[in-house]
């Protein structure tokens, strides 16, 4: 499988889900992963680099702050390009709190229901035109 050369950034505070959601990133053929378990971890990855994450994935709901807290703070240090927030809250609230984070100019490319759904996940990235998915053969 070729791998694509995005860098994504995964914070999720369940390490079980943040496995899952790695697996499934490299089914998809992104391999430049790291992963944090809170916003320290993730402000830690974020100093070790020399240039922003391509992809924030972060679920809103983090023990000491939360995501949308989070990607405000990253996107106005220039440590990531574009973020999707993961929740457990209904789709409807979900599409609202997209529209609302778009409007204040954040990078946000979809607010997205847990558990992460690949083909949403799939749509999301496709639809900024900007991340080019690996074809997957089964």
């Amino acid at each position: 499988m070729q791998e694509n050369k995005f860098s994504i950034l995964i914070v999720e505070d369940h390490p079980f889900q943040l496995i899952g959601v790695q697996m499934q990133l490299n089914r998809l053929g992104f391999f430049r992963l790291a992963a944090a378990l809170d916003a320290s971890e993730a402000r830690e990855e974020c100093a070790r680099r020399n240039e922003p994450f391509d992809l924030l994935l972060c679920d809103i709901n983090l023990p000491g702050t939360d995501g949308v807290a989070l990607t405000c703070e990253l996107a106005e240090a220039g440590s990531i390009r574009h973020a999707i927030l993961l929740s457990g809250r209904d789709e409807e609230e979900l599409r609202a709190l997209q529209r609302t984070l778009s409007a204040r100019g954040l990078p946000i490319l979809a607010c997205l229901p847990k558990p992460l759904d690949q083909s949403a996940l799939m749509r999301a990235l496709e639809a900024d035109g900007s991340f080019r998915l690996v074809e997957q053969s089964d």
